[in-house]
């Protein structure tokens, strides 16, 4: 049973950073891609950030530069680090599993961490 728990959300000032944290059990395995997607009131959910099982990476571009995404997969964590965070990054934002590269396909969620930053 595949389960994905976000943690680190919180509010803070713009120019300001967070650490997403995404605790994956039973594993981060080889065999899938993992991402984070965010999703503001009102607006659908988009992709932010994705690392595939060899490692490469992909951003939305509205986060490039700022945010950085990386896994342990000795710990079973993925991490999202978010830097000079802006009002516009204000969202739900949700970790995720997918069969595919660049996580597509996801086919599993965490329940996700709330980031607000005024």
């Amino acid at each position: 049973h595949v389960q994905l728990v976000e943690s680190g959300g919180g509010s803070v000032q713009a120019g300001e950073s967070l650490r997403l944290s995404c605790a994956a059990s039973p594993s981060i395995d080889n065999k899938h891609s993992m991402g984070w997607f965010r999703q503001a009131p009102g607006k659908e959910r988009e992709r932010v950030a994705a690392v595939d099982s060899d490692g490469k990476t992909l951003y939305a571009d509205s986060v490039k530069g700022r945010f950085t995404i990386a896994k342990d997969n000795a710990k079973n964590t993925l991490y999202l680090q978010m830097n000079s965070l802006k009002p516009e990054d204000t969202a739900m934002y949700y970790c995720a599993k997918a069969p595919y590269r660049d996580c597509v396909g996801t086919n599993y969620w965490g329940q996700g961490t709330q980031v607000t930053v005024s």
